[in-house]
């Protein structure tokens, strides 16, 4: 095989090409490329990233001019101007890499092929590995490094991205999200001009709580939903990051991704391997939701997130309900009242645990996880058991990396609490609370217990709410030694993925979901151990079409959970219809944060008809396909998405009125993702009143998607939910 791909080459190449051949790399995903460049006792360089070419068209990539002909690691010590993705201090205080590739190989996977390319120092015994692992079923290249010192003492690493890519300057536009408490995962959109364009995190423990480490890069001017050439971008780490672009006087813009190493220099010993966290890669040619679908369905394929193909149960969680006030009384009420409206899953959050002392409110008992047996006689045991008379599963929140100073824990163990010695504790919420130090195999071990011991004595526990409400204030380790203090940020999350690797093992049903004082960890860093995240502790409808829109980028939507809440919503004290409310939360993994007995007749009705709706839409939801329509950043006084299944025979169409004027000019709809060649029946959902005009009507897919529709949304809070099904 090896004899006729050289002479097909042979053939195909003049002379001057034939060099580039023999040193190129195509590493390709079923519709993307990367082209690199790799010479034997060369330098490694990015030649191409963008839409699928093959072998034939390697010397048109270089003839065209548009090969970029950048290193694909550039490290700091001989050109000095570039920013560098590697910078290190030798043992005897050099500072300068010089890399030379030594090698190139590639490994076959069940789904996705690894190449490797391994350079070395020309003068120090020091190795860097660049991987590129490209899947067979899904548009995603991660790239990652492997740093190596051979050296007889230590070396200190000082900055050590996963991965770089230069972006060819233009009209270039970036998108990413930013946020804070009960306003997470919000957009913004802007051109990138001259100058460094830097997207950080350095929380410690919750790392999208403000910004995001994904971005994407519209290649066409102003960002696009449905057409132009966009580029993807996520870190999977759970920790500290920083995102960089550099703009300057080249031709290209250059981007990369990793672990922030601001205060977490890295001390290399002899022989020891740093791998850095996968940066994950795509291209689409389909604008900003082409590329959302990309990552979509590799989180769901190739189980990025937990459990990824599979169909999230309607639960109704009791924070909203009672907060604190948990009692055995109450719970099995609201598992009979979720029961009653078709409801799957009964979350009991906060308030359940510690003996001593008692969690009544936000100031104790974290890391006391026993039951208050005065709230609960029968534990949780009772509740397991009160579920299933109900026909309906039961699920627990917990706070695994966090105490409180008034709790056992600390008092037991004031050194398993990330703090300095010599100066006093900063403490979180409640005025209490700490972050234990997970870098400490004996807390990584009482982690684990905690999930363990519940599952043990529950084996029926089917759902686990993992909350994680402080960043990390008092910077500092009594397990790691004085030398290494700057490791705590990144020894802490490899300490609670060690942890995570051990549930996922004994416990691969459990769902787990992701929660982080609201949205703080909608992260791949942490999704492939968990089944959801929970994006924002304000349920308030309208502003989660803000939050949810923004999260689809880059995160399915099983992956989001979305909770129907009071009116008046307790975040923002809107009071919007309950109809609005769960057409919003429908778009996700549906589910409720209210007290059912302080519902009307009306309302509870409603709820179950609704819920039963949103079983029969649930696979279309949840693994289908998503095509943003209308944003609502558009300010166009209305917002629109849809989903739809794979071979494009069903569909659901959502509408929201997000504002209300007299004589308001509402645009048409149109849909994307149909047959053209297809005609749909369209029937309403949740219907709540009179249903829409289109309502039973057959129109073809061509028209909804060229054409559009006209939909009344005459009211405040109108919203409209389509189903389409090909016939």
């Amino acid at each position: 095989m090896k004899i006729k791909s050289l002479l097909s080459v042979l053939l195909l190449f003049s002379a001057s090409s034939l060099f580039a051949w023999n040193n190129d790399i195509i590493v390709s995903t079923p519709n993307t490329s990367l082209l690199l460049n790799a010479p034997k006792g060369g330098e490694l360089k990015i030649v191409y990233f963008g839409e699928k070419i093959d072998n034939s068209e390697i010397s048109q990539i270089y003839d065209s001019g548009i090969a970029s002909h950048r290193a694909a690691y550039p490290v700091f010590g001989i050109d000095c101007q570039t920013e560098p993705a590697l910078s290190v201090t030798h043992p005897d205080g050099n500072m300068s890499l010089d890399l030379e590739i030594s090698d190139v190989t590639t490994a076959k996977e069940t789904n996705a092929t690894i190449t490797t390319v391994t350079m070395k120092d020309k003068v120090y015994p020091f190795i860097v590995k660049i991987n590129y692992k490209a899947y067979n079923n899904t548009d995603i290249i991660e790239t990652w490094s492997e740093i190596t010192n051979n050296e007889k003492k230590p070396v200190l690493l000082r900055k050590f991205a996963s991965g770089y890519l230069p972006i060819r300057k233009g009209d270039v536009w970036l998108s990413h999200l930013y946020g804070s408490w009960a306003d997470e995962g919000r957009l913004v959109q802007e051109e990138l001009t001259p100058g460094m364009k830097v997207i950080k995190n350095k929380d410690g423990v919750r790392n999208s709580t403000t910004d995001h480490g994904e971005i994407m890069f519209s290649l066409d001017g102003k960002p696009q939903e449905n057409s132009g050439r966009v580029i993807g971008a996520a870190l999977c780490w759970s920790g500290n990051y920083k995102l960089s672009i550099d703009t300057d006087n080249n031709r290209e813009h250059q981007f990369m991704a990793g672990i922030n190493e601001e205060n977490s220099e890295y001390k290399l010993t002899s022989k020891e391997t740093f791998v850095t966290p996968e940066l994950a890669l795509t291209f689409s040619n389909e604008g900003l939701s082409g590329v959302s679908r990309n990552f979509h369905r590799w989180a769901r394929v190739e189980n990025k997130l937990h459990n990824g193909k599979k169909l999230r149960d309607i639960l109704l969680n009791s924070w909203e309900g009672v907060y604190f006030d948990i009692n055995e009384k109450g719970m099995d009420q609201m598992m009979g009242d979720i029961s009653s409206m078709g409801g799957e899953l009964f979350v009991m959050d906060d308030g359940w645990f510690g003996v001593k002392y008692p969690r009544k409110d936000d100031r104790s008992s974290l890391g006391d996880w026993s039951v208050d047996k005065n709230k609960l006689p029968n534990g949780v045991p009772g509740l397991v058991e009160a579920a299933k008379k109900h026909g309906i599963k039961f699920g627990i929140w917990i706070e695994p990396e966090m105490t409180n100073t008034v709790s056992e824990l600390y008092e037991k163990h004031p050194d398993w609490v990330i703090h300095q010695s010599n100066r006093p504790l900063r403490t979180g919420r409640g005025g209490s609370q700490l972050v234990l130090d997970v870098s400490n195999p004996k807390v990584q071990d009482f982690i684990f217990s905690i999930v363990d011991n519940l599952m043990k004595e529950n084996p029926d526990l089917y759902y686990i709410k993992w909350d994680a409400n402080m960043s990390v204030a008092n910077w500092g380790s009594s397990y790691l030694t004085a030398d290494k203090q700057s490791h705590l940020m990144i020894d802490y999350h490899r300490g609670l993925r060690k942890v995570l690797e051990r549930i996922r093992a004994k416990y691969p049903d459990l769902v787990i979901q992701a929660c982080a004082s609201g949205g703080g960890r909608a992260t791949y860093g942490v999704l492939p151990y968990f089944d959801e995240f929970w994006v924002s502790d304000d349920t308030d409808a309208l502003q989660r079409i803000y939050m949810q829109w923004g999260t689809s980028y880059f995160f399915p939507s099983n992956a989001m959970a979305s909770h129907v809440s009071a009116a008046p919503n307790h975040q923002t004290g809107r009071i919007i219809p309950i109809k609005f409310r769960f057409d919003v939360a429908m778009t996700a993994r549906l589910g409720m944060e209210i007290q059912p007995k302080n519902m009307t007749d009306k309302e509870k009705e409603f709820s179950k008809k609704a819920i039963e709706g949103y079983k029969q839409i649930r696979p279309i939801v949840q693994q289908g396909e998503l095509y943003r329509l209308i944003s609502p950043y558009d300010k166009k006084g209305v917002s629109s998405l849809m989903y739809t299944t794979e071979d494009k025979s069903q569909a659901v169409f959502f509408a929201y009125k997000l504002e209300h004027f007299c004589n308001q000019s509402i645009p048409r709809f149109t849909m994307k993702g149909l047959n053209p060649d297809k005609t749909y029946m369209i029937t309403e959902m949740n219907v709540d009143g009179k249903p829409v005009f289109l309502d039973g009507k057959k129109i073809k897919g061509s028209i909804l998607m060229n054409q559009g529709v006209e939909l009344p949304l005459n009211s405040e809070y109108s919203s409209r939910v389509l189903k389409l099904t090909a016939l």
